[in-house]
């Protein structure tokens, strides 16, 4: 069992698998340009934070860096429909985009347009399960563009390091 478990490990490590980590991000410094109270503020704000050497600060002025985000959009359209006319199947989309500009007001990246798609099942029999499902994929799709913003933050750290 345990040359079972040291050779599947050694094979992970050979092919290059790493869990995620914490990320680094290049600033001690970072404003998000989004309404404070908005969920997406909060939660890039938590996964910013979450790195060990930078905070979000309220004040662009007083940041090293800041998110501007370009376009963020939610849309639920039709994906098909039944015989009779009745809804299906909805297309959950979240489109969000964003550039990182440096103190002095200088883009650090070329625009990031990121579209995030969910389908989901809808049945009129079951509205109250439908709409709670809808609920908790909005947050499943919020929680990937997180971690999609994060991981192109972090890429800027290797590129100035770089």
């Amino acid at each position: 069992m345990r040359r079972r478990l040291f050779l599947i490990a050694l094979g992970l490590a050979g092919c290059g698998f790493t869990l995620r980590g914490a990320y680094t991000l290049p600033w001690e410094t970072f404003a998000i340009a989004l309404p404070e109270y908005s969920e997406l503020y909060q939660a890039l704000k938590r996964a910013i934070e979450s790195t060990a050497r930078t905070r979000v600060v309220s004040d662009a002025k007083a940041a090293q860096a800041t998110l501007v985000v370009l376009k963020n959009e939610q849309a639920k359209s039709i994906l098909s429909i039944t015989a009779q006319g009745l809804v299906r199947e909805f297309l959950l989309t979240r489109s969000f985009s964003f550039v990182v500009r440096d103190a002095q007001g200088r883009d650090l990246t070329e625009p990031v347009a990121l579209v995030l798609t969910r389908e989901m099942t809808f049945d009129d029999a079951r509205i109250f399960a439908k709409e709670a499902e809808e609920a908790l994929l909005w947050r499943n799709l919020q929680a990937d563009l997180v971690q999609q913003v994060m991981r192109r933050l972090a890429a800027l750290n290797t590129k100035a390091a770089g």
